[in-house]
């Protein structure tokens, strides 16, 4: 499944689902982006790794995002939204709300934990918000 970018960026952005090299590992993704402020107790390293990264744009239908985060929630218990500005963010909250209906139906409860992470795009940092998303 593919989500798009943000709209200054216009690359698709896959999960793992997708071939190798069309996706970045997390390992990878961790070394390109740090959260702000963040401060991390030593067990949330294993579920920030684990953690399927999932970009929200604008443009990204909020339903769509929502399946995503279902599917990786049932599959690994934890999920990551990135979104970058005001109408990527707005979509990726509606897209939370919308996954913690679906899986409520399976009686699984859903948290997210907000925060601000700078990311790497095209050689240039940006503040995005990042929303970690886990079994309650």
């Amino acid at each position: 499944m593919s989500l798009e970018t943000s709209s200054d960026e216009q690359r698709p952005v896959t999960t793992s689902h997708e071939p190798q090299e069309a996706r970045m590992s997390n390992a990878q993704s961790h070394s390109v982006a740090r959260a702000v402020g963040a401060v991390t107790p030593p067990h949330a390293h294993a579920t920030q790794r684990s953690a399927e990264v999932l970009k929200v744009s604008t443009r990204s239908r909020p339903s769509a995002v929502a399946g995503a985060i279902a599917g990786v929630i049932r599959e690994s218990g934890a999920a990551e939204v990135q979104s970058i500005g005001a109408g990527a963010t707005n979509q990726a909250i509606k897209a939370v709300a919308i996954a913690r209906s679906y899986l409520s139906e399976e009686g699984i409860d859903i948290v997210c934990i907000p925060s601000f992470i700078d990311v790497a795009i095209d050689d240039e940092e940006r503040t995005a918000i990042r929303l970690l998303i886990e079994r309650r």
